[in-house]
């Protein structure tokens, strides 16, 4: 079937820190802002051209990080890239890290996560129109692969493959909270990649998490030596990392493609589980570029 269909053009959405978007070679550089029936999101979007791949960038936290992981409006993120036309989203996260090999810089291509978030809206559907998207594997495998090469290619220190912990935050974990997701078998810790992957898969997203770790957890026992001034040195140096890293990958996610391989944009081709005479109209209306190819 796929090789009758036509080939897709991708567009890629960049989910990031505020100053992500400060890559060399990225042109036609435009901010627009995105209206959405979900509300605002955190900024406007930046679009631009980058090695010929129109890319989208959307602060995660606003320019400036005005907004908390529980305030932000991860319904609006997701709806305003799919209504740029993004269909492809690569999301880049600062963590902390639960494995000992799982150093300050390590970069850590995400491949599961566990939401334990617990105070935000996850998911564009419910009353009226009810659907259930799977998510055995929440991430991208091809988008994962190709993040994966980018990164093995720039001689990075880079993982495949791990379980990102979401935890609701602003706080961070206690000690005992630490030691329990390890003895899970979590890689790393951070507050903001859920429900942003469960959205992104309702939106029929291909979604890839790159999870950056800036300091170990509190189980560390060096953890109380850590110092600010350490941390915000990792980050800064790690995002100086992920814009070389975007700037090498979007080349080759951004070229023509088939359907994705791992079926993440046709998730909702049997999720929707409401008749079509019960659906309330002005959900449906709102479902408009998420949900509108099987509405």
């Amino acid at each position: 079937m796929a090789g009758t269909d036509p080939l897709i053009r991708p567009v890629i959405g960049i989910i990031g820190g505020s100053g992500l978007y400060d890559i060399d070679g990225l042109e036609d550089k435009a901010w627009r802002r995105v209206e959405t029936p979900w509300g605002e999101p955190s900024d406007a979007l930046l679009f631009g051209r980058l090695g010929g791949v129109q890319c989208v960038f959307l602060p995660r936290h606003g320019r400036g990080h005005p907004k908390s992981p529980t305030h932000l409006n991860y319904r609006a993120n997701i709806d305003a890239l799919k209504r740029s036309g993004v269909t492809d989203v690569v999301s880049l996260s600062a963590v902390g890290s639960l494995k000992p090999e799982l150093a300050p810089g390590h970069f850590v291509v995400v491949d599961q996560f566990i939401d334990r978030s617990f105070a935000r809206e996850k998911s564009f559907f419910g009353d009226g129109i009810v659907a259930h998207v799977s998510m055995a594997h929440p991430v991208c495998g091809r988008l994962g692969e190709a993040l994966f090469g980018a990164a093995s290619s720039l001689s990075l220190p880079v993982t495949r493959g791990g379980s990102y912990l979401v935890m609701e935050g602003p706080q961070f974990s206690t000690k005992a909270e630490s030691e329990l997701y390890r003895s899970w078998g979590c890689s790393v810790i951070g507050m903001t990649n859920m429900p942003e992957a469960k959205l992104a898969r309702e939106a029929e997203l291909c979604y890839a998490t790159v999870a950056m770790v800036t300091d170990f957890d509190c189980w560390y026992p060096d953890h109380d030596h850590v110092t600010v001034e350490a941390v915000v040195r990792v980050l800064l140096s790690n995002a100086e990392v992920a814009r070389g890293l975007v700037r090498s990958v979007v080349p080759t996610i951004g070229r023509d493609r088939a359907l994705c391989p791992c079926g993440c944009d046709r998730a909702l081709d049997h999720a929707v589980i409401t008749s079509p005479e019960c659906r309330d109209k002005d959900l449906a209306a709102r479902l408009d570029v998420v949900a509108g190819r099987v509405l």
